[in-house]
């Protein structure tokens, strides 16, 4: 028995794009939790009054670490982000909050500085 090895007419279900369009929502989504979680880690830094080397003392890490968080680096975990925002007395319901607000800040330019 011969399998028909044929490409799908277009059009049809055979092609890649939705498949390709979800795997583009989904790294859009994840990248938006990024930069979201990295927002209200700098935002709760300033607010307890921290410096990037101190929080880093604290997370066992290193400042340019601390740094990549605060930059929503693709390099940091998005665990890694959750985890020092609880350190720093956010509530896990918070961080759900933080993940599933709508109005998350667009990501910056590199060359900015703040």
């Amino acid at each position: 028995m011969r399998r028909d090895r044929r490409r799908p007419a277009a059009g049809r279900g055979g092609g890649r794009g939705a498949s390709a369009r979800a795997v583009r929502t989904w790294a859009e989504a994840v990248a938006e939790a990024r930069r979201a979680l990295a927002a209200a880690l700098r935002r709760r830094r300033h607010a307890l009054g921290l410096t990037q080397v101190r929080l880093a003392a604290l997370l066992g890490s290193s400042q340019s670490r601390v740094a990549k968080m605060e930059a929503a680096d693709a390099a940091v975990s998005l665990e890694l982000l959750m985890r020092a925002l609880v350190a720093l007395g956010v509530t896990r319901g918070e961080v759900g909050q933080v993940v599933g607000a709508s109005d998350v800040p667009p990501a910056r330019n590199p060359d900015e500085r703040s």
